[in-house]
């Protein structure tokens, strides 16, 4: 049984009624960007997944009739703790509360649809229990 102290642990397993998004940073594997054909790009973009995406430990995923077509990547959640905005660099660690290991899930095949039609890709990101959070450190 996992044990973790702490008030914000208790936010954190209803993250899905709290949380307002998931930030997300595209293409910043240089190796899965090459497998799947994706130029690196000069700066990080960026991605939102909303929170009905997140799914606490031990849930199911959703595998939804729209897609044929899964992919699941490893991720290092970074947990920021209160809100911010425009926060100079030298103060960003002061926002930080933690971090999780977390499974990112993609329905390729809608994103590739999206990517050759020009359009944006969200939907292949944001279906329901589409991020899955593994385990949570406080810093």
């Amino acid at each position: 049984q996992r044990r973790v102290r702490g008030h914000f642990y208790s936010k954190m397993k209803d993250f899905a009624k709290v949380g307002s998004k998931i930030i997300c940073i595209g293409r910043n594997y240089a190796k899965h960007a090459a497998e799947l054909g994706n130029q690196i790009p000069s700066e990080p973009f960026y991605f939102i997944k909303p929170s009905t995406c997140f799914l606490e430990d031990g849930g199911d995923i959703i595998f939804h009739d729209i897609s044929k077509n899964l992919h699941h990547e490893l991720e290092l959640g970074v947990v920021i703790g209160k809100k911010m905005s425009r926060v100079p660099k030298s103060e960003v660690m002061n926002y930080v509360a933690g971090y999780s290991v977390t499974i990112d899930v993609t329905c390729r095949d809608l994103q590739e649809k999206c990517k050759e039609e020009r359009k944006p890709w969200s939907i292949s990101k944001c279906l329901d229990t589409h991020c899955l959070k593994q385990w949570y450190q406080r810093r």
